[in-house]
């Protein structure tokens, strides 16, 4: 489980396509502090550590998780925003972010909003009715609060340090991001269908 507030931005140094796709990735984590079997999210995407070097780790994709994310695009050199799993006792300052990405959505505008940019995502349409304005939403695993919803698009805002320590400053209209929908949502919508 993850808070949706990112500890880092992360870069792929290296890649292996044998078998399941590998992944190893520069990190300013203190790597005496993570162990081999540990949970990070990968912009919104729970991966299992395999390995560790001083400055790096690696972690393994399998075909399914490169389908339904903005994975199968990464390359050399590629940034991720990172967040180590939540400890019992640790600061609750997003919301509950399981690392399961449900979708793979897309920026349709930027613009600016005082301090702050308003973002106005699309979403899959099997998704659009898990968004509600004042709901909370992962993207790319940051935990976010959305404004308003229009259709299948939704809209929030992205304060300068959000901006600063997350992708957010990095993206244009068209970029792909992960979408993680609420977990409160989710299990709404599964006890709607079973009446």
């Amino acid at each position: 489980m993850f808070t949706g507030i990112v500890t880092d931005v992360g870069e792929v140094r290296g890649i292996s396509t044998e078998g399941d796709t590998r992944f190893e990735i520069r990190t300013d984590y203190d790597m005496s502090t993570v162990e081999i079997g540990a949970s990070i999210a990968h912009s919104g995407v729970c991966l299992t550590v395999i390995d560790i070097g001083s400055d790096w780790f690696a972690v393994q994709a399998s075909a399914e998780t490169l389908s339904k994310t903005t994975l199968s695009g990464w390359k050399v050199g590629s940034r991720m925003n990172l967040e180590r799993a939540l400890k019992v006792g640790d600061e609750l300052g997003g919301h509950i972010v399981s690392g399961h990405v449900d979708g793979v959505g897309e920026v349709v505008s930027i613009r600016d909003d005082g301090e702050s940019k308003r973002f106005v995502f699309r979403v899959p349409k099997e998704l659009k009715n898990f968004m509600a304005p004042k709901g909370s939403v992962a993207v790319d695993g940051v935990s976010l609060t959305v404004n308003e919803v229009e259709g299948d698009t939704f809209g929030v805002n992205i304060i300068p340090h959000t901006q600063q320590v997350t992708l957010f400053g990095g993206y244009a209209p068209g970029s792909k991001v992960n979408l993680e929908i609420d977990m409160l949502a989710r299990y709404v919508a599964r006890l709607l269908e079973r009446e």
